[in-house]
């Protein structure tokens, strides 16, 4: 796996536009409903911080990056909403996911307005809130009152731990911030993380919705 990281690393150190790029979509897509509930867009920005410490990114550019993706993502689905109303919520691929819109309603109507920033922490439902947001009538000044700040949280706290235990580990090592090994710890450990939790939560998903199932079959 090392052996992989390494021209990638190296690659993305001479071409750092692609690298922001990439945060810039993954950030986007994260927020694109039924889209963001696959993109691990968060994994991405996590994985790609470690590359901040030893100068290959640069930090106000990562941070610029994801927070304009999550901004238009946000934005893009509050606005589909907003425009068809409670319609979107009920057509295709929607429809295809009635338990997580039926969570991100419920989870909108328990917290009202800070339903929008809260959910920006939440996966999967950060991808279906700001179009129910949309859908179910919130005022755009309100809606982005509480989404950019709640951006503006977001991107920091998924750009920072990365940086600074990557930095951490440079100083605790004494290893050079040129060299690899610390970022590829850094990088591996995110993606062992992110395989860990979302097979434990299809897991879950799996057997709920199998109860549900199993409790929606009339009796023989």
């Amino acid at each position: 796996m090392t052996s992989f990281l390494d021209p990638l690393i190296s690659f993305v150190s001479v071409h750092a536009w692609l690298a922001y790029l990439t945060l810039f979509l993954a950030a986007l897509l994260e927020a694109v409903p039924v889209v963001g509930s696959v993109i691990p867009g968060s994994t991405i920005i996590l994985a790609l911080s470690a590359l901040v410490p030893g100068g290959d990114l640069k930090l106000q550019w990562v941070l610029l990056a994801a927070a304009i993706g999550a901004v238009l993502g946000d934005g893009s689905a509050y606005w589909l909403g907003h425009r068809q109303q409670r319609e979107i919520l009920n057509t295709w691929p929607l429809t295809n996911y009635p338990r997580v819109v039926e969570e991100s309603e419920t989870f909108f109507h328990r917290f009202g307005t800070w339903a929008v920033f809260f959910a920006r922490f939440v996966p999967p439902i950060r991808a279906f809130v700001p179009v129910t947001a949309g859908a179910l009538g919130m005022a755009p000044a309100k809606f982005y009152a509480v989404n950019i700040p709640a951006i503006l949280v977001w991107a920091p706290a998924h750009v920072l731990p990365g940086v600074l235990a990557v930095s951490a580990l440079h100083e605790y090592f004494g290893v050079p911030h040129h060299g690899h090994p610390i970022k590829h710890m850094w990088i591996l450990t995110v993606v062992a993380v992110a395989i860990v939790v979302g097979v434990t939560v299809w897991i879950y998903r799996r057997r709920q919705n199998g109860i549900v199932v199993a409790e929606a079959k009339p009796p023989t």
